[in-house]
């Protein structure tokens, strides 16, 4: 079961695609998820470029700054991207940082798995209560039942950037979510039990 519409998604998809032909970037958010774990795919694209390759994308397309977060943003063929760079974009974890820590999948070039899931978490707080704000959960969710979390490395980076709260708020997201499990196709509510119980073991 998708979250987006099919077409949605399949437009998403080509973009993205064209977009790594042309430019070198690191792939965060929702399809970095995607390619991490082959669950949900996406809708909205989110990139980490240098300065360089940011004035090269601004010749072939209308790039605005915007205050939030501190990044750039364009539409393609009516699909967000989202555009953060090293030493300006306000991400939970730095961008350059973010930069030396990264694994390749599929031919993209994606954050560590736990650094994926800071993020993840970051979106999540800031559009909690929206329908993005599930989707952040749901993928957030994703990450944990497809085991690739380290939490010694997750833990060793929320101390290392301050990141209050974002254990506690796993730990939520993991014993409230329901829904959210159906999206990853566990509808039996004592499966689910089963899971979180399993994911919570796992934190400790």
């Amino acid at each position: 079961m998708e979250f987006w519409q099919n077409w949605v998604i399949d437009r998403s998809f080509r973009v993205l695609q064209e977009l790594r032909k042309k430019y070198k970037f690191i792939l965060i958010g929702g399809w970095a998820v995607y390619f991490l774990t082959k669950l949900l795919k996406s809708k909205d694209i989110d990139i980490i470029v240098d300065f360089v390759e940011l004035e090269r994308m601004k010749v072939e397309m209308r790039i605005e700054k915007t205050e939030f977060l501190k990044k750039y943003s364009c539409e393609i063929e009516g699909i967000s991207i989202e555009i953060y760079v090293p030493y300006y974009s306000e991400l939970a974890i730095p961008p350059e940082e973010i930069e030396k820590n990264t694994i390749f999948v599929e031919g993209f070039r994606i954050p560590s798995p736990e650094i994926l899931l800071i993020l993840k978490q970051q979106a999540e707080m800031e559009r909690k209560n929206t329908i993005k704000g599930q989707k952040d959960r749901v993928d957030i969710l994703g990450l944990l039942l497809a085991e690739r979390i380290d939490f010694e490395k997750y833990k060793k980076f929320l101390r290392k950037f301050r990141l209050k709260g974002y254990e506690k708020r796993l730990r939520e997201i993991i014993m409230n979510s329901s829904k959210e499990f159906e999206y990853l196709g566990v509808k039996n509510p004592r499966e689910i039990k089963k899971l979180k119980k399993k994911l919570i073991s796992k934190m400790c």
